[in-house]
C-alpha cells in the first residue's frame, strides 16, 4: 500500500489491472487534471462538512491528487446534465456527495456536463428536429471527453428523453474499443442513478372554474363534445402534457368565440404556473423520461436503493451507490458491454411488460450497435414473439397510479422497483434470464431471492402499479409490416382492448399531411368533421362501399359514418423522418387527435416520425423508409385505403377500385412509379422545410429506424452477433 489516505478501508489495496496508465505515461494529464480534482473536492468538502456523520477528506493536497493519478487508482467521472432541464436541478449537489465518497474509497474524482433537451419544451417547434440528435451528440461528447481524459468508470445522473441511452451509448462504445489487445487498458464500468420523480399538479380552483364556465358555454352553443373533451383532460395530473391538450382544446374554444385569446393565455398561464413541483425530477407520466428510467434499470446498471426516488439522492444513497461501482472495479463481467449482452432480452420484455415509451425501439438497438452487436428492430421482435409478454404494470394518470405514486411505494417498502418486476413475470412463466448479473454484484435471481415478495400484501392490487396477475394478454410495442413499407412501430399499450378489438381488421381512409402543423391546424379547428367530410376522395361509389364493409345502413349520412366509425380515417403525417426533418415527436397531432372525442374513437395516426412516450390511442410511426428516401408512406394521397390487421401485425394499401366493385386486394407494392411527379415535388418542399433545421445538426449520415438512426461509422462497426439466450 502507498502512502494514500484512504477513509474506507474496503479499496485499501485497490489499483486498476492494466497496462497502461496515461497519467504515468504522459506527464500533461497528471500536471492539468489535479487542479480540477482538487477544485471539485474543495466545494464538497465545504458543502458537506456541517452533514451529520460526514467523516471528512482527508489530504486532497495536490502532491496527494498526483500521488493517486501516478499510482494507477481508479478514476471516476460524474456525468451530470444542464440545470436548465427539471430532471437535473439538483445534479450539482449529487455531483459533491459523490465526487467526496469516490475520493474516501481512494479513487480520483472527475465531473463533466452535458446539455440535455427538455422533449416537452421543445414540442411543437423546431426543437424537436434536435431531440433525437441530441442523443447521438450526447453519446458522441460523452464518449471524447471519457475517452480523452482516460477515465475508468462513469458515475451518470441519469434525467430524462434522450440523455440517459445516449450517455450508455457513448460508454458502451468506449468499452467496446478499449477491448483492443493494443490498447492495454481496463474495460469501462457504469453506475445509473436515474433523477427522483417530478410529483404532478393539480389544477387550481380558480381556473379549473374558468374551464367549467366553457364547458357550460359549449353546451350552449351546441358543442357537448368540446365540454366532454375538456372534462376528459381535467381528470389528468397536471402535467406539461396535459397542458397541451389544453392548450388545442382552448384553441377550439376561442374559435368558437366562447373565450377571447387573452382568456386562453391566462388560463394557460395558470395552468403552467401549477404544474411542476418545486423539486423538479422527471415527470410522473410513463413517457420517455421514465422508460428510460425503467431501460437502464432493466439492463442491470442501477442499484435498488436508487431506482424510485421521491427527493434528491441523500448522502446515504450516494455512498452506497458509489461503494457498488468500486466493487465492481477489476471485474470484466461487470463492464459496460457484458451487462448490456446479458441483459438486452431482459430489456426488451420490461419494456413489453411496463408500457413503455415507443421511443425506445429507437434508442435500444442504438446502444447496443454503439456496443459493437448487430442488433435492430427485428432483434426486438424476435424476442417478443417468442414468449408473450403480459401487461403487468396498472401506470394510470387519472386514477392514482402515476410513476411519483410507484416511488412512493417503493420508498414505503410496498414493492421493490424492478426487481418485483423481475419476479413477477419469472413467476408467470416469462422466460427471464435470472443469472445475468448487475451493478448490485448480485445476479437478478439473487435479487428476486432476497425480496419476500413482489408486492406486499399490505398494498391492495387495484391500487399497486404493479400488478402480480396480468391485466391483460397483449402489451408493449409491435413491429408492424406492409405492401409500402418495410417496418413501422404500434404501441398496443397506449390503446385499449376495446380500441385494438375495433380497429383489427378495419380500412381507413387516408387523410394525408406534409408536415404536423397543417395537421394540427385541421384538427384544432371547430370544423373539423365538416372538413373531412367535404373531402373530395369522398365519393359516393368509395362510401356505399366503406358502408358495406362496415355494415351500415345504406342511407347514414357521411357525418353519421363518421360519428359513428363506419368512415374511419388514418392520419397520415409524412416527411417527419430522420433525414428529413430529425424525426420529431408528433405530439401534438396525437394529442389533439386524443382529446377530440368523435374521431379519437375511430381513427389512427401515421407517420415516419416520432411520438412522446406519453401518447395513448392508435398511433403507427418510425415508418421505414421515410418518405425522403422514397418510402412509399410518402406516396398516399387523401382517399387511399389502409388495411389494418393488427393480430396479424400488417399494415397494408387496398386496391381502391377492387373495393369499390365490392373486394378486398392488397397491391403488390406502393404506388411511387405511377405518383413520381407528386413524390418529387412534395421531396422538393421537405428540402425547402429543411432549411429551418441548422446544418450542424443534421442527421444525414444516419441509419433508418431499423437501426436505431445510429451514425454510419457505429452501425459499420456493429458486427458482433448478439446471442440470444437458449430461452428465447
Amino acid at each position: 500500500m502507498d502512502n494514500i489516505a484512504v477513509v474506507n478501508p474496503e479499496f485499501a489495496d485497490l489499483y486498476m489491472e492494466e497496462a497502461y496508465n496515461p497519467y504515468r505515461s504522459c506527464i500533461q494529464g497528471l500536471a492539468n487534471e489535479p487542479i480540477t480534482v482538487r477544485g471539485l473536492l474543495r466545494r464538497a468538502d465545504d458543502f458537506l462538512c456541517n452533514e451529520a456523520g460526514f467523516a471528512g477528506l482527508g489530504d486532497y493536497s495536490l502532491d496527494a491528487i498526483v500521488a493517486r493519478l501516478a499510482a494507477n487508482r481508479p478514476r471516476v467521472v460524474i456525468i451530470q446534465g444542464s440545470p436548465d432541464h427539471p430532471a437535473h436541478m439538483f445534479d450539482h449537489e449529487h455531483t459533491l456527495r459523490a465526487a467526496a465518497r469516490i475520493w474516501q474509497n481512494g479513487g480520483v474524482p472527475f465531473t463533466f456536463g452535458i446539455p440535455v433537451i427538455c422533449d416537452g419544451t421543445a414540442q411543437s417547434n423546431i426543437g424537436q428536429s434536435y431531440s433525437l440528435a441530441s442523443r447521438n451528440h450526447t453519446a458522441m461528447a460523452v464518449n471524447i471527453n471519457f475517452e480523452g481524459h482516460s477515465y475508468h468508470a462513469a458515475y451518470v445522473l441519469s434525467g430524462c428523453d434522450k440523455t440517459p441511452t445516449g450517455i450508455l451509448s457513448g460508454l458502451a462504445s468506449a468499452d467496446r474499443a478499449r477491448r483492443q489487445p493494443a490498447r492495454g487498458t481496463a474495460p469501462v464500468w457504469a453506475i445509473f442513478v436515474p433523477a427522483h420523480v417530478l410529483k404532478g399538479g393539480a389544477i387550481p380552483k380558480r381556473t379549473r372554474q374558468k374551464l367549467q364556465a366553457i364547458q357550460d358555454a359549449a353546451v350552449a352553443a351546441g358543442d357537448s363534445q368540446l365540454a366532454d373533451d375538456i372534462e376528459e383532460n381535467c381528470h389528468y395530473i397536471l402535467q406539461c402534457s396535459s397542458d397541451e391538450a389544453f392548450l388545442g382544446l382552448l384553441m377550439r374554444a376561442e374559435e368558437y368565440g366562447l373565450i377571447s385569446h387573452p382568456e386562453a393565455e391566462q388560463i394557460l398561464n395558470e395552468l403552467a404556473a401549477a404544474t411542476c413541483d418545486d423539486k423538479g425530477g422527471i415527470c410522473a407520466f410513463n413517457g420517455t423520461g421514465n422508460s428510460s428510467r425503467t431501460l437502464v434499470a432493466a439492463l442491470g446498471f442501477v442499484p435498488a436503493e436508487a431506482e424510485l426516488l421521491t427527493d434528491e439522492a441523500s448522502t446515504d444513497v450516494v455512498q452506497h451507490n458509489v461503494d457498488l461501482l468500486f466493487r465492481m472495479f477489476n471485474k470484466p463481467e461487470y463492464a459496460v458491454c457484458n451487462l448490456l449482452e446479458k441483459n438486452y432480452a431482459n430489456a426488451i420484455r420490461i419494456h413489453g411488460a411496463t408500457g413503455s415509451s415507443s421511443n425506445l425501439m429507437l434508442h435500444m438497438p442504438c446502444v447496443m450497435r454503439h456496443a459493437g452487436f448487430d442488433v435492430s428492430l427485428f432483434d426486438y421482435a424476435r424476442v417478443r414473439d417468442a414468449h408473450a409478454v403480459p401487461d403487468v404494470f396498472a401506470h394510470s394518470l387519472t386514477e392514482g397510479r402515476d410513476t411519483f405514486v410507484l416511488a412512493q411505494q417503493a420508498q414505503q417498502g410496498l414493492h421493490h422497483g424492478m426487481t418485483s418486476l423481475f419476479k413477477v413475470l419469472s413467476d408467470l412463466g416469462v422466460p427471464m434470464d435470472l443469472d445475468a448479473p448487475t451493478v448490485a454484484g448480485l445476479t437478478w435471481r439473487q435479487r428476486v431471492a432476497a425480496i419476500p415478495a413482489a408486492v406486499s400484501p399490505q398494498l391492495p392490487q387495484e391500487k399497486s402499479v404493479i400488478r402480480i396477475q396480468p391485466i391483460r394478454a397483449i402489451s408493449g410495442t409491435d413491429v408492424m409490416r406492409g405492401n409500402f413499407f418495410s417496418s413501422c412501430t404500434l404501441k398496443v399499450a397506449g390503446m385499449s382492448t376495446e380500441s385494438y378489438n375495433r380497429f383489427n381488421g378495419r380500412v381507413f381512409l387516408v387523410r394525408y399531411y406534409e408536415n404536423e402543423i397543417d395537421c394540427n391546424e385541421e384538427m384544432r379547428a371547430t370544423n373539423f368533421i365538416e372538413r373531412l367530410a367535404a373531402l373530395p376522395a369522398l365519393t359516393p361509389e368509395l362510401l356505399a362501399a366503406l358502408r358495406r364493409f362496415n355494415g351500415a345502413p345504406e342511407d347514414q349520412s357521411v357525418h353519421a359514418m363518421i360519428e359513428q366509425g363506419s368512415l374511419s380515417f388514418a392520419f397520415v403525417i409524412a416527411g417527419q423522418g430522420p433525414k428529413a426533418f430529425g424525426m420529431p415527436e408528433m405530439f401534438a397531432p396525437s394529442q389533439n387527435l386524443r382529446h377530440h372525442g368523435v374521431v379519437e374513437k375511430t381513427s389512427i395516426m401515421i407517420t415516419d416520425g416520432r411520438y412522446s412516450g406519453v401518447t395513448k390511442g392508435a398511433c403507427v410511426g418510425h415508418m421505414v423508409p421515410e418518405a425522403y428516401e422514397g418510402g412509399g408512406i410518402g406516396a398516399l394521397v387523401d382517399g387511399d385505403l389502409l388495411w389494418v390487421q393488427l393480430s396479424e401485425r400488417r399494415i397494408d394499401l387496398l386496391d381502391a377500385r377492387v373495393f369499390v366493385a365490392g373486394g378486398l386486394e392488397v397491391l403488390s407494392e406502393a404506388p411511387l412509379v405511377a405518383r413520381a411527379s407528386l413524390v418529387a415535388q412534395r421531396r422538393d418542399r421537405i428540402e425547402q422545410r429543411q432549411l429551418q433545421v441548422a446544418a450542424c445538426s443534421m442527421m444525414d449520415n444516419v441509419t433508418d429506424a431499423e437501426y436505431g438512426v445510429v451514425p454510419l461509422a457505429v452501425h459499420k462497426r456493429a458486427r458482433l452477433p448478439w446471442p440470444v439466450p437458449a430461452s428465447v
